[in-house]
Order: structure tokens, then sequence, then C-alpha cells
């Protein structure tokens, strides 16, 4: 069995939070993490003590937000690693400054439709040598540190590599997702050879040992990214896809460079919250919130968990969903209409669309005139220098080639490209695919929030409904992250996936409109987990939340 996600994401950032008189009767299962220091949340607990000690030892957000994915990559190692992509939002406090930067790989040069075509392929494979488009993770964390951090790369991986030549027990989540992808593991043996000692998938609390991703974090640790895409590392990489039959070659990995961008964003209520322009999904969350907009939502028969709110925030999903199929690609190769799917003149007119009686099954793009698997982390330090991070390898476990000697598997990225040459995501050599993976920032006030939700693209529409539990329905983080949601994966069709929180008698309400239900469990995977923090800047307070849906927490720094 295989598993679908969008990306690993990392999350630093604070929010203002009003207690509660009558905690005891309160809906949310933790409290928040709260503190004047930095607070890392993370899938790992492991990897929120990675960040934190950094932050204890003098880094800031970012060098913490580095030291938890490299940890991640080694304790969650079917989500995200070296092998994958990454994105990320960091807030510079004393600047008042949001940065983008996306770290996402190209195509080989030599991966096009006509190569496919040329070897009887007729539609975009999801796994093997041929999904493999270049990793940025490794690029992405040089950009971040040259430009944000102040700590060396070694410093900040050096918790990774000892964990990788020593060993962790398996947490909960990911033996079930390993013992899931023990057949998949077996069709590449050097993969076998990984992640199945004794030929078959670590079980919950045993120790599992890498060393070979222990010696390829060395090799970045001591030479930085160029030991990834011109040293030892790309070697490994190029022999093995010479050994699959692939067609990257050097120059696809040496010229490789992760940049920087400005983030796209909205204003929901009063709420502005920012997301990472195309090629990734962001925009559809944003069209969404504005769609969401134009509807009483917190208002008087339209409060949280109620049939009209979930009905319209589910027809939303599927008008900004289908607008984003049709438009989003690669923006360095081609003009995307960015500027209108974001205004609030297209959400008025997506709007009208929607039948307050009757659910869509068959929801299409608006017309534009011309012109999973992841891992999420966020972090703020005492400074209120914020980071939102996401990583994946797309699938688990990725394309399921790992290069012998390397410890880690290579992402299966292209297999989100379009092989019809109309597509604005249309596979071609250099070009980055649509992607899942996206995190996210909100701002009201004071408050800063960094924050993101996994699981391929059930993320758009989860940052939608975590901004609507937070502006029209007064949760505090923790509360909107533990708040049970729906999910729908698929583009077409009235089907929607809920968890079993939602009350009966709005689903039944739900199906009655049209919808068609697959009920889930109280917190189910489908529905993805996230990390949040945020941070309040009149009092300098942090405030951290994790996901229950995830094995991990949100950890403060030691004064």
């Amino acid at each position: 069995m295989r598993v679908f996600c969008g990306g690993i994401f990392l999350f630093v950032a604070g929010i203002m939070w009003t207690g509660n008189s009558q905690g005891q009767d309160r809906g949310q299962a933790r409290s928040m993490v709260i503190s004047r220091n930095g607070i890392v949340a993370a899938e790992s607990p492991l990897a929120a003590q990675a960040g934190v000690r950094i932050l204890e030892q003098g880094g800031n957000a970012v060098d913490a937000a580095i030291a938890t994915n490299a940890m991640m990559g080694v304790v969650e190692p079917m989500m995200n690693g070296i092998g994958g992509d990454l994105f990320a939002l960091v807030y510079d406090a004393k600047a008042n400054k949001l940065y983008g930067l996306n770290a996402s790989g190209w195509a080989p040069k030599g991966l096009t439709i006509e190569y496919l075509a040329g070897q009887g392929i007729r539609s975009m494979p999801q796994q093997g040598v041929n999904s493999i488009t270049v990793p940025g993770a490794v690029d992405g964390w040089q950009k971040l540190a040259d430009k944000f951090g102040r700590k060396k790369l070694a410093e900040n991986l050096a918790a990774a590599i000892r964990t990788a030549q020593e060993g962790f027990p398996v947490p909960e989540w990911d033996a079930a997702y390993w013992a899931g992808s023990v057949n998949y593991l077996r069709t590449d043996e050097a993969a076998a050879k990984t992640y199945l000692p004794e030929d078959r998938a670590p079980r919950v609390g045993e120790v599992f040992r890498n060393p070979d991703l222990a010696w390829s974090l060395e090799q970045i640790a001591r030479h930085g990214r160029d030991a990834f895409y011109k040293g030892e590392i790309a070697t490994k990489i190029l022999e093995s896809m010479k050994r699959h039959g692939g067609p990257m070659a050097g120059a696809d990995l040496a010229e490789f460079s992760s940049e920087f961008v400005e983030p796209i964003s909205t204003t929901y209520r009063d709420w502005t919250v920012y997301e990472l322009p195309p090629n990734v999904q962001g925009l559809a969350a944003l069209e969404m919130l504005n769609i969401m907009e134009t509807f009483p939502l917190g208002q008087k028969d339209w409060g949280f968990a109620s049939t009209n709110a979930l009905h319209t925030m589910i027809e939303a999903k599927k008008l900004a969903y289908a607008d984003l199929l049709k438009y989003i690609g690669d923006s360095r190769k081609q003009k995307l209409p960015v500027a209108t799917l974001l205004s609030k003149e297209w959400a008025g007119q997506r709007a009208k669309q929607i039948d307050v009686d009757h659910a869509k099954c068959d929801a299409t793009a608006g017309e534009v005139a011309a012109g999973n698997d992841t891992t999420y982390l966020s972090v703020v330090d005492r400074e209120g220098n914020m980071v939102s991070l996401i990583q994946s390898n797309y699938e688990l476990f990725g394309s399921g080639i790992v290069a012998p000697g390397t410890g880690f598997a290579l992402h299966d990225r292209g297999g989100l490209f379009s092989l019809d040459p109309a597509s604005p995501n249309a596979l071609a050599g250099r070009k980055r695919p649509l992607h899942t993976i996206i995190p996210a920032f909100a701002q009201k006030g004071d408050s800063r929030v960094a924050f993101g939700i996994m699981g391929g693209w059930n993320q758009s529409q989860a940052h939608a409904q975590f901004i609507a539990d937070l502006a029209d329905f007064k949760m505090n983080i923790q509360a909107a992250l533990e708040a049970p949601r729906f999910s729908k994966h698929s583009f077409g069709g009235c089907d929607v996936m809920m968890e079993n929180r939602i009350p009966q008698k709005v689903r039944d309400e739900l199906a009655a409109k049209g919808h068609q239900i697959a009920l889930k469990g109280t917190f189910s995977s489908v529905v993805g987990g996230g990390q949040a923090v945020m941070r309040d800047f009149s009092t300098g307070v942090n405030y951290g939340a994790s996901d229950p849906r995830k094995d991990g927490q949100a950890v403060a720094e030691i004064p």
C-alpha cells in the first residue's frame, strides 16, 4: 500500500489567544505551548528537540528549521529527506519582511514528452526513474543558511548525523507507513538494503540505523550544497540513474539553483494570508478564502461544522481547484493569470456558481481572458523571527529508487507533470512541475502565525479551513489544528471525506444536498497533519501547536 501525501512543512510563528475560563469544557485535547523563548513545532519530538537545541546554542529560527528538517529526513525517511524538494516562508522580525523560497527541482533536460513517447509511455510515470526530478532540498538549506542563518551548516546537521549513525526507535505512525511500503521497497535492491533490515519494515520501538545517510549528511556538512550537486553524492546519484536507464545528466544537478520569490497574499476578514506563487498550489487556498469570504461564515446558522459552512467550503474548494488545474504551472516558463485568480472580483464571479441547496459534481474552471508525502515544521525564535517550512518526497519513499551508498530515496515529484502539450503544467526539460506542498503564513495586528498542513491535494483546502477556524470561529492555533476537517483529493465528482467528529445531523443534511460522504476516523491521516507557531509582538510571547494526527509535538526553548 502506498500513501499519497504532498510534503513536509516546518513552521515558526506566534499568535494572540484569549483564554477560556471554562478550560475544562474546551473541545481541544492538547494545550498550546506558550513561551517567551523560541518554539519548534514538528512531526517528531526528536526533530523538534534538535531545532530547540540549536536555538539554545545561539542559532535563530532558520538554523533551527534546517536542523529540524535534517532530523525529519532521518526519522521519517518515507515522507521527506534530501532526495526531495523544499519550500519555505521566512519572517524577518527586525525588517518586518516576509521572504519566500522555492527550492523545487526541475526535470532533467532530456526528460520530455517526446522522450517518453519514444519509450511507448503515454501517461506520466508515478514511480521509477522517469518520475525523478532534481531534488531541491539541499540547495534550499544552503540558500536559507547563507541569507539568514547564524550557524554553520555543519552545526545544524550535527544532531541528524549522530542520530542516523546511532539509530532511533521507530514511532507509531512511521511504523505503519513503513509496513505498507515493504513490497514497493523490494523493487529496488538499494532501497531494500537501506530500509528493510532483516527483509522487513522495522516495528514500533525497534531501533533503525542509516549509516549511509549519515555519510551523505557528513558530505553536505563538510562541503555544502556542492557535495550533493557536484561532489561524491552527485556521482552516486548519476551512477544510479545510468543503471536504471534514466535521462538525468551531470549538468542537470550541477546547474540547478533554488530561488527566492515574492509571496502572494489575500485578505480574509481581518487577517492577511500569505502563500508562495506558482508552481505550487497555494494560490488555490487564497482563491478558496476569497470565495468563502462572500458568505457569512461564523454568523447565525453558519457556525463551525454547520451544514451551511461546510457546504460552502466544499463547493469553494471545487471551484478553486478547477482553476488551479487549468491555469497553474511553472511561472518561469510562461505568463500565468495569477493576479486575476487572486482578485476579489474573480472570487465574486466564482461564488455565484455555488448553489446553496445542491452540491455541484462537475465544477469547471472559470474562463480567463487571454493576457503525498511530506513533512512540515514551523519555528519561532525569541526575537520573533519565524519559519514556515515544508519538504517532501511526494509519495511514500518517492520514486522507490535509492542510489547505493547514499541512504535516501529520490523523490517522484515529476509524477505531477501533465503529458498534455497544451497544459501550463506540460512536461519539459528544465521545467518544474505543479507542486502540492505549500508553507503558509498569516498576520493580524501584532500577531503573526506560521503554519502548514500536509497531505497532497489536501493542503490548500486544509489551509483555508485553518484560517476560517481562526477568523470565523475564533479558535486558538491548537484548537484550529485539532478541529475536524473535510478533504476532497479528487477534482471532479461530489465525493468528500469527513472525520466522524462532524455531527451525524450535519452529515445527513449535506448528503441531502448531494454530497457523497466517505466517513473517516476521529483523527484521520487523510485530512493531513499540521504544525503552527504564533507570536504576539505586543507582549513578546510565542505560542506553538502540533496536530495529534502526527507523532510530533511543539517544544519550547529552555530560557
